[in-house]
């Protein structure tokens, strides 16, 4: 018999074949919703309160009313993580507009869908290490609201699926200009003389809960950060690169279109930025067990 996670529909705890959603709901018809990712490592829940934050921006700019406060969503992702035992992994939420026939204007009284699932995952022992990440180059054919963590996410899985086509473990997305914007479901940074260089936040970027964690961890790493924007042949000049993002953590590049990105192992500075985000994450964490 295969055990069932329990899944959170709508304040309610079920067992995942029992959770039913509309197919009128709106994340459905229009994928008129938004999503965040909560990490969860050794028992414990990581930037639980910039993930909600980003999650309540999301919703802020679409004009969904927010149903539920920071206290009782932390209350409702701590019991779920902890009625499906999960000590390592994911808890992902979603928020859609509501239920309603289909319509592109939507009414404004539709009540918000929320719902919730823990997914085990390897966080501090990575897959990917310890030989690092290899990226494949891919125009960016996304939405102009990059900021919006929309659950609008063909133009990822596109990406993505070109990626692995052509071998390689992840998108890097170009604009139209030549620069780089970020990778399919991560951020994205190189390393070169001492600095580390990622694009500055517009509406071209997703405001990334572990890039924000980082940018604050320069102290602790003693290199200088940068934001601007920057091209392919920079990236292909750099001594190291690595992505950032909730369930990779940190994580270095080795190749980008099949060439190497400083040696073509991962990097020291990489290696640290992992183990000091790490570091931090766990001393940080709020325990899932109150």
């Amino acid at each position: 018999m295969v055990l069932q996670r329990t899944v959170y529909l709508n304040g309610q705890y079920l067992p995942e074949s029992e959770a039913k959603i509309s197919v009128f709901d709106r994340g459905t018809l229009f994928g008129d919703a938004v999503y965040d990712v909560v990490p969860v490592m050794s028992d414990r829940l990581v930037n639980f309160g910039n993930h909600h934050a980003r999650l309540t921006r999301s919703l802020d700019l679409l004009s969904i009313p927010c149903p539920i406060s920071s206290e009782d969503l932390l209350i409702s992702v701590r019991k779920l993580a902890l009625r499906n035992s999960l000590s390592e992994g994911v808890v992902y939420i979603q928020v859609s507009r509501g239920i309603a026939d289909r319509d592109f204007l939507a009414e404004k009284d539709l009540s918000p869908t929320v719902f919730m699932f823990t997914q085990e995952k390897s966080l501090l022992q990575h897959p990917k290490l310890p030989n690092g990440v290899k990226l494949k180059t891919v125009p960016d054919i996304r939405w102009a609201r990059r900021d919006i963590k929309s659950c609008n996410l063909l133009g990822q899985i596109l990406s993505k699926s070109t990626a692995r086509d052509e071998g390689a473990d992840e998108a890097l997305m170009i604009e139209p200009d030549g620069t780089i914007t970020e990778c399919g479901s991560s951020s994205f940074f190189i390393y070169r003389d001492q600095c580390i260089t990622t694009r500055p936040l517009g509406t071209d970027i997703l405001p990334g809960v572990t890039r924000n964690a980082l940018m604050k961890l320069k102290n602790t790493h003693q290199i200088s950060i940068e934001e601007r924007s920057f091209t392919l042949d920079e990236v292909l000049a750099a001594e190291e690169a690595f992505l950032s993002g909730a369930s990779s953590l940190i994580l270095p590049v080795v190749t980008v279109d099949s060439v190497p990105i400083g040696n073509g192992v991962p990097g020291p500075i990489s290696m640290t930025m992992r183990e000091n985000y790490i570091q931090f994450a766990l001393d940080s964490g709020i325990p899932i067990q109150p």
